[in-house]
């Protein structure tokens, strides 16, 4: 079972990260809202343990955006916030369930046991342009069935482009829904050259990755 874990506090990621996987399970453990969401678009989860209260993206914040996007991954959230309007209001923007710190680590075990015996989900459909296809639920590229290897940021960018097509998808959609930070892709040539990479290794497609001028790029059927 793959779980995320997002918690900016050093200390107690480490013991959650090092617990579970004590437990079994493989965790990707993260320090920021903004990495959780990066992770969310380039991986599927049995679950996710999210805190409230981190900087800049706060785990509420985190949970509605994921379900926004149709991202329907059972999620614990973590919180020191013990009021009952704030458990309304965790529930209401798409948590699961919800655990006031402190808390026993064998309680949050269990809980996520309970989760993950929900019924599975749906999964999500495969995206294609042409002979272009990429399957959400294993983050595979294929083009005329044959895989195609890329990297995480360039499958994300693939992945962008096909859910946008065949409309524009401007550069600075590009830097917030795949880098961390996106003053550093935004500000320097770092899209280009990956949009380079990932032309070269497509060049055998049907589907063209076209640049449309003062505007960003798009995804069509050569």
């Amino acid at each position: 079972m793959r779980v995320l874990v997002a918690e900016d506090d050093a200390a107690l990621r480490s013991v959650l990260q090092r617990g579970l996987e004590e437990q079994g399970y493989v965790v990707d453990a993260v320090a920021t809202g903004r990495a959780a969401l990066r992770y969310f678009r380039s991986y599927d989860y049995d679950a996710a343990v999210v805190d409230w209260r981190m900087p800049e993206v706060t785990g509420l914040e985190v949970v509605t955006e994921a379900r926004r996007r149709g991202n329907r991954t059972p999620i614990l959230l973590l919180t020191a916030r013990d009021a009952a309007a704030d458990k309304v209001e965790g529930l209401n923007a798409g948590a699961d369930d919800y655990l006031v710190k402190p808390f026993d680590f064998s309680e949050l075990v269990a809980r996520l046991s309970a989760l993950q015996r929900r019924p599975p989900l749906v999964l999500a459909p495969v995206l294609s342009c042409a002979d272009l296809r990429f399957d959400p639920s294993t983050r595979q590229v294929t083009v005329a069935g044959e895989p195609v290897t890329l990297t995480t940021i360039e499958s994300s960018i693939v992945e962008l482009l096909l859910r946008r097509a065949p409309a524009v998808v401007t550069r600075r959609l590009i830097a917030t829904q795949v880098w961390e930070d996106e003053a550093d892709a935004v500000g320097s040539n770092t899209i280009d050259v990956h949009l380079g990479r990932i032309r070269s290794k497509l060049a055998h497609s049907n589907a063209r990755i076209e640049t449309v001028r003062g505007m960003g790029y798009r995804l069509v059927e050569a």
